[in-house]
């Protein structure tokens, strides 16, 4: 029997790509038009998508009893990017309308067995790790055994994507040992992670768990791997335009430009354009690349400087283009059939608001499953 899940923030559905054909999805549900019809023209139709503001929607339009609530809410207000208005932000705040819903599913005897949040790395340590706080005082106060996690996309794919995950089982279903560790452990549990404990209420630290995630393979592909010759929908700069990208570049870019040629073999790297201060103060736009195979994070397309550029050189040759909306979506882990969006912009953003598939595999893999299939027995009766 499948596992049934929930997807709030659902976007595209990555997160269902990466449960995989084991799960059913009773309800998915966000506010965007566009993510809709990418949502809907992904999973045969989408027949479980609603669209509507979280905060309007009520429990009787929540079907059933989930195994597992997933939500990857807004992350502007959390990002270190942001505002810093944290979760008391109009579009992190989103948290709270969710929330509420998941204590009503509890009142009518529905609760999640099992409850994810996904979001920026920032979420570990906005306004001094209260918002951290926050959110373990909501698992902690609905009776979850919980913990959190970061992953890195770059374990499984060739981008760059820290993203923080709170996971937590409801209060009677039993957590099979080896799912949880007696201690942190490097790769999942970084410094901010551990010092956020701190902060959690007495009640709240003795329902924490450290989430034991096994060490992934060795990823088996790198960015070269991705990148079109003749991509859809973006053209290849004119010599003239990637001038000037060389030209917004520092020595040390620069430099790495030239060792990249003087190696001789085609080599894949990807441009971000930031705004640096100069040795006098000075702020100014300034191209930085990198080499290590690995993209950066993909993110949404709110101006130029979003949108992620591709640097391809092959002896003295040099070539210029953004990222394809393809590109992205390979990047995100997603099938070569996943119909993205027409328009450029509504397919990178798509991708860059999304969660990496491979990531929400692991995770299942690791706890989702293993105390699902646990407490089945339990479950059924």
């Amino acid at each position: 029997m499948p596992h049934r899940y929930y997807d709030f923030f659902a976007g595209g559905g990555m997160a269902g790509f990466g449960l995989g054909p084991g799960w059913t999805c009773l309800f998915a549900n966000d506010i965007d038009p566009k993510k809709a019809m990418s949502y809907r023209a992904n999973h045969h139709g989408g027949a479980e998508f609603l669209l509507k503001d979280v905060a309007r929607v009520t429990p009787d339009e929540l079907p059933g009893a989930p195994d597992l609530v997933w939500a990857s809410f807004p992350c502007q207000d959390l990002s270190l990017a942001g505002n810093g208005a944290g979760l008391a932000g109009k579009r992190s705040g989103m948290f709270r309308p969710f929330w509420k819903l998941m204590r009503a599913l509890h009142r009518d005897g529905r609760g999640p067995r099992i409850i994810a949040l996904e979001n920026v790395y920032g979420a570990v340590t906005s306004n001094g790790g209260r918002d951290f706080a926050t959110l373990a005082a909501a698992f902690s106060g609905l009776g979850y055994r919980f913990g959190a996690v970061v992953v890195d996309a770059v374990h499984f794919l060739p981008q760059s994507r820290p993203r923080f995950f709170m996971i937590g089982v409801r209060g009677d279903l039993a957590i099979p040992d080896a799912q949880v560790a007696h201690e942190p452990c490097a790769m999942w549990h970084p410094p901010a992670l551990i010092e956020g404990c701190n902060l959690l209420s007495p009640t709240a630290a003795a329902r924490w768990r450290w989430w034991n995630l096994p060490t992934p393979p060795a990823r088996n592909t790198n960015l070269a791997a991705l990148i079109e010759d003749e991509p859809t929908g973006v053209k290849w700069h004119t010599r003239a335009e990637t001038r000037y990208l060389l030209g917004l570049m520092s020595e040390h870019n620069r430099r790495k430009v030239e060792v990249a040629k003087e190696a001789g073999e085609r080599i894949v790297g990807t441009i971000y354009r930031r705004t640096r201060a100069d040795a006098d103060g000075a702020k100014r736009q300034r191209a930085e690349v990198r080499f290590d195979q690995v993209a950066g994070c993909l993110r949404t397309p709110a101006g130029g400087s979003s949108r992620q550029t591709i640097m391809v050189i092959d002896g003295n040759t040099v070539r210029t283009r953004l990222l394809s909306a393809r590109e992205a979506a390979l990047l995100m882990g997603l099938p070569e059939t996943y119909v993205l969006p027409e328009r450029y912009n509504d397919a990178y953003k798509l991708a860059g608001d999304g969660v990496a598939a491979p990531v929400v595999r692991h995770l299942a893999a690791a706890i989702f499953e293993p105390v699902l299939e646990r407490n089945r027995p339990a479950l059924a009766a």
